[in-house]
């Protein structure tokens, strides 16, 4: 489809900034959002009593609900509640569990939907997808992208480090995701977007190149930005492509055969590198080793408490965890002797992270 035939939905705004949650009234007040202040508030159990101490004295006329676990069930629970009035629009406050069960409520009602995200864990904060539990596994649904998306540092500079360290590695895979999807151009003629990918992909190179840590509003500000970018190329070619490749397709490895191994950002971090390296970018190998080096994240499977054997069971199992993907992993179609071989060069080209 030509470019200028399409019609891409983008937000209203978007804002990083400190005390955003503390000026929520602000917000809800904007008639862009709500004109008479009609609007459903999502918080979570972990910071939501902090975040409804601070917001409900500008509630107004707002509705403020509580959910958790971040479970298909409990978001077709808040959709039932949305059900019993109208509302303008739908804000959810917190992070990726608490903003996917939102998006989704508010998507199945066709109800507006403003992020206001206090970490930084993942692309979901803008991204039309959520990741929700259900029946033992976890499903990826379609959702509307919010309208507005607002992330404040100050929640973000509060939370874990290891929840914004797994940003940066969800981020940072950007570009091997990119990278994957050039391929599956070149090799299958499968159709690009390269607004999708420049959008995507610049947005985590800046993210790669600045020097900042994440004790840094600049630093963080920026990886606030990759991760709106990166769910914006989604919603912009109406797929996953810029945003996952081959690096993902070895977390959901590693969750299946190895579950509770380590954040998701961390999974896509590592496998990002290793996957660049079977490419044999040799110079973005060493620049996203050094970035995730920066950043206290794994460049090696022993980082995250992997076995040799069972990474090379991991590599082995991965395309099948995405039939309808053609990444570097599909084409190399490596057996397990020659992952062995190959995981083995590469922890040698890793070396020593100290």
């Amino acid at each position: 489809m030509p470019l200028l035939a399409r019609t891409v939905n983008t937000p209203l705004a978007i804002e990083v900034r400190r005390g955003a949650v503390a000026e929520l009234g602000a917000l809800l007040a904007d008639r862009r959002i709500s004109g008479g202040g009609d609007v459903a508030v999502v918080i979570g159990p972990g910071q939501g009593e902090k975040i409804a101490e601070l917001i409900r004295p500008g509630l107004g006329r707002a509705d403020l609900f509580t959910v958790s676990g971040g479970t298909l069930d409990s978001a077709l629970e808040l959709g039932n509640k949305l059900r019993q009035r109208s509302y303008d629009a739908v804000v959810g406050i917190g992070g990726g569990k608490t903003i996917d069960t939102a998006k989704y409520a508010a998507s199945r009602y066709a109800i507006p939907m403003v992020t206001v995200a206090t970490s930084l864990a993942n692309d979901g904060i803008a991204s039309p997808v959520a990741s929700l539990d259900h029946d033992g596994g976890r499903g990826s649904y379609g959702v509307h992208i919010p309208i507005a998306v607002v992330v404040d540092l100050d929640f973000v500079e509060n939370g874990p480090d290891r929840q914004t360290q797994a940003g940066i590695g969800d981020a940072l895979s950007n570009i091997n995701a990119v990278a994957d999807w050039e391929l599956a151009h070149q090799v299958r003629g499968e159709p690009i977007d390269g607004l999708s990918v420049a959008l995507a992909r610049t947005s985590a190179e800046a993210l790669l190149n600045h020097p900042g840590t994440i004790t840094d509003d600049g630093f963080l500000t920026t990886l606030a930005e990759t991760l709106i970018m990166g769910g914006l190329a989604m919603s912009i070619c109406g797929s996953s492509r810029p945003a996952s490749g081959s690096c993902h397709e070895i977390s959901h490895a590693i969750d299946l055969l190895l579950p509770c191994t380590a954040s998701h950002g961390e999974q896509v971090g590592l496998g990002a590198l290793f996957c660049t390296f079977l490419r044999g970018d040799t110079a973005g190998f060493t620049s996203l080793r050094a970035a995730l080096l920066r950043h206290g994240l794994a460049t090696a499977p022993a980082d995250l408490g992997i076995s040799d054997d069972d990474f090379v069971d991991v590599v082995a199992h991965a395309p099948s965890t995405r039939p309808d993907r053609y990444t570097i992993l599909e084409h190399l179609a490596m057996e397990k002797d020659e992952i062995r071989a190959r995981l083995a060069d590469y922890v040698d080209a890793v070396g020593d992270r100290h």
